[in-house]
């Protein structure tokens, strides 16, 4: 496993990281044996969020680790408030209801801090001042360690970064298939040393032997041929998986792909990417190219 800074943050953190969100299919005792032999092969950061499961997948994750907490790296988000009636969810990045859901966060993960705090979302029409107010709060009494945001919305992201806000990292969607951040956002990012935290480095799985089919605004054919590319320069030093991976990491911005693991043989595969070739310039060059980029048409 290789590790990274998180941008100016003193978390070392794995460059394959735990996507929790996908335990949502694993049976409990399942989860928690995953989870902990994500670790014991090399994972130390795991992303869950308080959201996920109505709060259940920080239990899975606060159970797993609470007898070695001081050696992995938790991340958790806050802003996306459940109705009551169970119906659906509501945005809130209000000081009040994010110093609530710490606490509770912090009684399901079993622990009296948290590594990196997230803002799930955002929109440009939000307070910043009131989320960072709150984040501040909580990193003064000791209960996050670090915070930073989860969106996908350039706007959102350069009003952070312009306003020198003290964010450590930008959550975001990256993939082959996905590489709207190309455009302005990871150079950015990169710029500001704010880490940059990727999900979906498989395109849903597309990107890894998923049956074609039309993703964001790509057709279905654009991404059957795109798979092809990566197919070409994989085989058995490679998985079309890891390539897919291998793709995201390889821009500097990138601290870590977070990854969705569901069983033994999808970890077995992340955990192994760093035992096969880094793309060499060509093959990267070759697989840019075998899809249009696409670009943000909203939230610029």
């Amino acid at each position: 496993m290789e590790y990274q800074l998180l941008g100016n943050s003193d978390l070392n953190i794995s460059r394959i990281g735990f996507g929790g969100m996908s335990l949502k299919s694993v049976q409990h005792d399942e989860a928690i044996t995953l989870l902990q032999s994500a670790f014991q092969q090399g994972i130390n950061f795991f992303d869950t969020a308080d959201m996920y499961e109505h709060g259940r997948n920080e239990e899975i994750i606060g159970k797993a680790f609470r007898d070695i907490r001081d050696k992995v790296i938790i991340a958790t988000k806050v802003g996306n408030q459940w109705r009551a009636d169970g119906s659906g969810w509501d945005w809130n990045p209000r000081k009040d209801y994010i110093l609530k859901c710490v606490d509770d966060s912090l009684k399901r993960l079993q622990t009296d801090y948290i590594d990196l705090y997230q803002l799930h979302g955002g929109m440009i029409t939000d307070s910043r001042d009131e989320v960072v107010d709150a984040f501040e709060q909580l990193r003064k009494e000791g209960k996050i360690r670090y915070y930073g945001i989860s969106s996908i919305r350039p706007n959102v992201i350069r009003a952070y970064m312009q306003e020198n806000r003290n964010i450590k990292s930008v959550m975001l969607q990256y993939s082959l298939a996905d590489r709207r951040p190309e455009e302005e956002v990871l150079d950015t990012l990169l710029q500001h040393n704010i880490g940059v935290l990727v999900r979906g480095a498989l395109a849903q799985g597309l990107l890894a032997g998923k049956p074609a089919k039309e993703y964001l605004d790509h057709s279905t054919e654009s991404i059957r041929i795109a798979f092809e590319a990566i197919s070409s320069i994989s085989g058995p030093h490679r998985s079309t998986a890891q390539t897919a991976i291998r793709f995201v990491l390889r821009h500097p911005a990138v601290a870590s792909s977070v990854i969705g693991v569901r069983n033994t043989v999808q970890l077995k595969d992340a955990i192994e990417v760093f035992d096969t070739p880094e793309l060499a310039e060509e093959d990267y060059s070759y697989l840019k190219q075998s899809i249009r980029q696409n670009t943000y048409s909203d939230h610029r």
